[in-house]
């Protein structure tokens, strides 16, 4: 007789994606399921073979699933990696070792880097639940991590995933913290500071709660999506590269907890610190320079948050061995024309070739965050950056590189264009007084972006400038008529754009 809770099931693929959770279907009338005493929701230990995984288990009522199978998300079918006809023993999971330091969080005590170095370890081997990551997340949120703790939880975070060497010499890089449609200025400082014989290993996030991100630009004109051994070629071959960082996993349990952030959508300085700096320290890089638009609505809103992240920041970075510098910059009003993958690879490609209709302010930008970038590293004449970088860029070798890392990565294509537009015009007629950075990037995202490409809109207008009623504000961009209409429903309530009426 089979002894309760060791019948082996068939392991079937469920064809459900659930965004990284790993997640098991069985059914309610399943032998297993009933000896055991599962329910929706239980956590549960799969052993596939040699390989095990700790799971969320659903529950199906009907006839979609057999008695004697256990079907896979894609995430947990990923992990387990089954063979043909495999067969799964399913038991309850052990609570994780880490549940005590998480409760001591959530109550607001201080925890060490031993609890933070189980808590990421319990988090890597998905033995906390996704309401157990988000009780952690919202412990963590605001300010209720300090120097030490944002330190110890970085230095966890780098433990646990794998740690690039480039040997001898410096590693540049750079990091936007984010909020300011439009500042697509990373392509443009790699291919600069790679043109100029550095190496700058860059990965890049894809969009959270942004309209895009850094990969989504690069991926309409290139390939993202490389593995650890890729990324490595191309910048052995070129110097620098721009790749997608959720699928080299070079802080892997960062990803689950910004999938876990995502919906919840609020902000945590220390996890944010945390997340930036074990990445730039994971990929091996030795220079960093952060990017730190403020402005009432970027993602730091003043001078005191941008004094309070900063120093966060620095003393992390002091505590890791990073050099690191921080470069504040305007985060009034968008940058550039194009907000959305492909219209910001456009507003990008304009200023590598030098366009005489690139915009002047992603091109100043760059050349600024390259200078300064270029002016930390080992060697270099003081103030000598900016020289550099406009030298390679108006000579046309940061286009050459930046191509050249396309075929790297996996070859060049022009960006494309959607295939329907529509411009809002002005219902009034003044001098924009502010724009709201949030509402446009909503707005961009209601057109489409960035899960159609080609979507988003483009505005040239900027603090100070007159428009007259009628006058275009913006042209957005869709890849079907139904999100165009829908951008355009929702544009009159969100106005962007505060104007003052012309005494």
């Amino acid at each position: 007789m089979t002894t309760p809770g060791h019948t082996r099931l068939r392991v079937t693929r469920a064809g459900i994606d659930t965004y990284q959770q790993p997640v098991v279907y069985m059914h309610r009338d399943c032998e297993v399921c009933r000896s055991e005493g599962f329910v929706a929701m239980t956590r549960v230990r799969l052993a596939v073979g040699t390989r095990t995984l700790v799971a969320t288990l659903n529950v199906v009522v009907d006839a979609r699933l057999g008695l004697d199978e256990v079907a896979l998300s894609e995430a947990a079918w990923t992990l387990l990696d089954p063979v043909s006809d495999a067969l799964a023993s399913v038991r309850h999971a052990e609570p994780a070792s880490s549940v005590g330091a998480l409760r001591a969080k959530v109550f607001g005590a201080r925890l060490d880097d031993t609890q933070y170095l189980a808590l990421v370890q319990d988090v890597m081997e998905s033995r906390l639940s996704d309401l157990e990551l988000a009780a952690f997340v919202t412990a963590s949120a605001g300010d209720r991590l300090d120097h030490a703790e944002t330190t110890a939880l970085t230095r966890a975070m780098i433990a646990v995933g794998q740690r690039l060497d480039w040997g001898e010499g410096p590693v540049l890089d750079k990091h936007c913290v984010g909020g300011l449609p439009g500042n697509r200025t990373t392509p443009i400082v790699v291919a600069i500071v790679a043109a100029l014989g550095y190496r700058i290993p860059k990965t890049s996030s894809r969009a959270i709660t942004s309209p895009a991100g850094t990969a989504d630009t690069m991926e309409v004109m290139a390939p993202v999506a490389l593995d650890l051994a890729a990324m490595q070629r191309v910048v052995e071959r070129e110097g620098g590269c721009i790749v997608w960082g959720g699928n080299v996993r070079l802080s892997p349990a960062d990803d689950i907890l910004i999938r876990v952030q995502r919906p919840l959508d609020f902000d945590s300085d220390g996890q944010l610190v945390a997340s930036v700096l074990s990445k730039k320290i994971a990929a091996g890089s030795t220079h960093v320079l952060i990017d730190m638009p403020v402005g009432p609505t970027a993602k730091v809103r003043g001078e005191a948050a941008a004094h309070s992240l900063g120093a966060r920041l620095a003393h992390t970075a002091d505590a890791l061995g990073l050099h690191m510098g921080i470069h504040r910059s305007d985060g009034t009003q968008p940058v550039g024309r194009g907000i959305g993958p492909a219209l910001e690879a456009h507003d990008v490609l304009k200023v590598l070739r030098n366009a005489a209709d690139a915009p002047a302010d992603l091109r100043e930008r760059a050349l600024a965050l390259s200078a300064a970038l270029l002016d930390m590293a080992p060697g270099s004449n003081a103030a000598t950056g900016l020289e550099r970088a406009r030298s390679v860029l108006d000579s046309g070798a940061a286009l050459a590189k930046f191509l050249a890392i396309c075929e790297a990565q996996g070859g060049f294509r022009e960006p494309q264009r959607a295939a329907f537009t529509a411009d809002v015009p002005a219902t009034a007629s003044g001098r924009i007084a502010a724009i709201d950075n949030r509402s446009l990037a909503k707005l961009a995202k209601l057109a489409g972006a960035p899960t159609s490409p080609t979507a988003g809109l483009e505005t040239g207008l900027r603090v100070g400038d007159m428009v007259e009623r009628g006058q275009p504000l913006m042209t957005l961009h869709a890849e079907s008529p139904g999100e165009l209409a829908y951008a355009l429903e929702h544009a009159p309530t969100l106005q962007p754009f505060a104007l003052a009426e012309i005494p």
